[in-house]
């Protein structure tokens, strides 16, 4: 008899078959767009409706099927501590990856194993057929280290060595005071006797003119020695300096642009560059506005500590040294050099966020234009050359965070930006605090890639590279750099390369198997199990739709493995339908009613379709886990398809086959359901 609740499981049933027939629909559009761009494209040729495409998620296909290169390398580990091993190789990931994106390579993959002792990054570049191209483009042991002047010989002198040094050394002292002499009694002939007897060439050949120095660069103790005196002086001694014994006169004193000390607070935001907070734009506005409402003189380098998003501000406190104009952003110079002395800014944006600024002292910079005569002197690599001309300094490629191209906010000539991590801050302080007006230059895989001379210490641990370059230039330089920054040698043991032509030719032909396997499958169900049969090939159409869909979600890479663990779910699907048609040509035997029938073949054959697949599952699970790329892609792949297929073969068929019973002409026909009662 019927009841009140029947209409309203019909009601519900339908609805939920209209659910599935929409996400259907939606699924084929996700995975073959073209067609509703067509039916788009047909409305809008017709209405101005202005309907959009779809949008298009590519498959992702593995090398087996687009072809490419597979590399094998194993990190070197042997001078890394234990417990910073993993690291290291997140290190060595991230380096490759960046090398690969800088060179366009599409979709790479790079994955990193540990097996045993052996420190594994398998690296797939799809679209590469070349292997020795893909080799050079990754390198083999790529290494990038910063280096300075070598002024180290690589021995004692001998006596004889020693004694040639001190001899010559005396008789450039003894020479450089006979000209003091004649520049003492003839001052005005100064510049005549730098062009007869001076040995620096540049100065030379200016009668002796340095142009203005100032307190840093080469001239840095020349400069500190003549400073005192006043303009117009001819000093009566004999400078003495390491490269030169000087014999001065200042000619001209001017007052440089101002140097300031301060220290500043920044709360960056998502976005900013070097920022690796999750604030937004209004939360980092809103936090900078709660700390100016609390920073004072007396708290300012507290709040900072706590507070800053800048690298390494908790040690720094922010602090910036001295610094001049040209040497900061232009928003940010605007306010400092304006600003009065021992005194917080309000708010300033600048591209790297929002900052406070705390301005300590101020300072004129005076500047020197000398004449001299330069003798020069020797020293002890004059006689024994350094073995090498540029010496390590520690500083290399694991303390490199970034480098970029930026543009001088004044001249927009372009330049390129290095940043530091903790330790690489403090080496490269060292390193700028001995060597200003000196050379530093980075080496990649030995050969040196920049030379650039040192102008002032850098304490912040970022720093730019000037040097008249051209765009093209810079962004090689800053490639270069983000390409070095290898923290440990790798050494390529496996490669292997798959060819797009015959990528293609595996694709199609799986392709192809899939499709005759699929009507084949059919083709049996709708003969041997007839309505059913046909109703779970509908059930396998939309289970095969979405599986493709959610490949393409996930993502998940298609690989000739993964397309196998597709074609057995879909095997695995098929077998679902067959146990419950099994059950349900049982059921009509027993004489039920046709709905008791569906109900209750669904329930006998749900507890064997559930063992089944879940111990599919699981195998799936360990096979992911436990073993090497193309066996994960087998396993996830049959593992998305199993779950898939339970629902469409629990759900999808169970819905579809009630709806269609509870149709009249079908509901008596026993021919159209493969079984018949035995009473009947």
């Amino acid at each position: 008899m019927p009841t009140s609740r029947q209409p309203t499981k019909r009601i519900y049933t339908k609805i939920t078959v209209l659910v599935l027939v929409i996400l259907f629909i939606l699924a084929g559009f996700l995975d073959y767009p073209p067609v509703w761009s067509k039916i788009a494209d047909s409305i809008n040729n017709v209405v101005a409706v202005n309907m959009p495409h779809f949008f298009n998620i590519p498959f992702r296909l593995g090398l087996d099927l687009v072809g490419g290169t597979h590399l094998v390398y194993i990190a070197d580990m042997a001078k890394i501590e234990e417990d910073s091993r993993d690291d290291a190789l997140q290190g060595v990931r991230d380096v490759i990856e960046r090398r690969v994106n800088a060179f366009g390579v599409a979709e790479p993959v790079v994955q990193t194993s540990k097996v045993g002792d052996s420190y594994r990054v398998v690296v797939e570049l799809a679209g590469i057929s070349d292997i020795n191209e893909a080799i050079k483009m990754l390198g083999e042991t790529p290494i990038l280290e910063f280096k300075e002047a070598n002024t180290e010989p690589p021995r004692e002198l001998t006596a004889e060595e020693s004694k040639a040094l001190n001899d010559y050394n005396a008789d450039a002292q003894k020479r450089a005071n006979e000209i003091l002499k004649k520049v003492l009694e003839n001052p005005n002939d100064l510049a005549s006797l730098a062009r007869q007897y001076s040995e620096h060439q540049a100065s030379k050949a200016k009668d002796g003119n340095l142009d203005f120095i100032g307190p840093v660069g080469e001239y840095q103790q020349l400069y500190e020695a003549i400073l005192r005196f006043d303009a117009g002086t001819l000093i009566d001694t004999i400078i003495n300096t390491d490269q030169y014994l000087y014999i001065a006169r200042v000619d001209e004193k001017r007052t440089g642009e101002s140097q300031v000390q301060a220290s500043h607070l920044l709360i960056c935001y998502s976005g900013a560059p070097y920022c690796e907070s999750s604030l937004t734009k209004e939360e980092a506005f809103a936090k900078i506005q709660e700390l100016k409402a609390k920073a004072t003189v007396g708290n300012f380098d507290i709040l900072t500590r706590e507070n800053s998003t800048e690298p390494g501000a908790s040690e720094s406190a922010g602090d910036l040294g001295w610094f001049s104009r040209g040497e900061m952003v232009e928003d940010f110079e605007n306010v400092v050099f304006n600003m009065p002395v021992n005194t917080i800014s309000d708010v300033v944006e600048t591209d790297f966020g929002y900052h406070l600024i705390y301005k300590k002292s101020e300072r004129a910079v005076d500047e020197i234009r000398p004449t001299v005569i330069a003798i020069e002197k020797k020293s002890a690599t004059d006689f024994v050359p350094a073995a090498d001309e540029w010496k390590n300094t520690g500083l290399s490629g694991k303390h490199l965070v970034r480098s970029q191209v930026q543009f001088d906010q004044n001249t927009n000539e372009p330049m390129v930006a290095l940043e530091f991590n903790d330790e690489g801050k403090d080496l490269f302080k060292d390193i700028t605090e001995r060597n200003v007006g000196k050379e530093v230059a980075i080496f990649l895989d030995g050969e040196p890639i920049s030379i650039p001379v040192v102008n002032e210490a850098i304490r912040d641990g970022r720093a730019v590279i000037q040097g008249g370059f051209s765009v093209d230039e810079a962004k090689l330089l800053a490639q270069r750099l983000n390409a070095g920054a290898l923290p440990v040698p790798i050494e390529l043991v496996s490669e292997q390369t798959v060819g797009p032509a015959l990528g293609s030719e595996s694709l199609q032909k799986s392709l192809f198997a899939g499709l005759i396997g699929f009507l084949l499958v059919a083709l049996f169900m709708i003969i041997y199990y007839r309505l059913p049969g046909f109703i779970s090939v509908l059930s396998l159409a939309f289970y095969a739709v979405i599986l493709l869909a959610l490949f393409k979600l996930v993502p998940v890479t298609l690989s000739l493995s993964g397309l196998a663990g597709f074609i057995l779910s879909l095997g695995m699907a098929v077998d679902a339908n067959v146990l419950i048609f099994e059950r349900l040509k049982e059921e009509i035997k027993s004489g039920r009613t046709l709905g008791s029938c569906v109900d209750e073949a669904f329930k006998r054959a749900w507890t064997s379709i559930r063992d089944g697949n879940l111990t599919t599952l699981i195998a799936c699970a360990l096979l992911f886990w436990f073993s090497s790329s193309v066996i994960k892609g087998f396993a996830l792949t049959l593992g998305i398809g199993v779950i898939v297929s339970m629902f469409s073969a629990i759900t999808v068929t169970r819905l579809i086959l009630k709806l269609v019973i509870a149709w009249g002409p079908v509901r008596n026909n026993w021919r159209l359901l493969g079984a018949k009662p035995d009473k009947e």
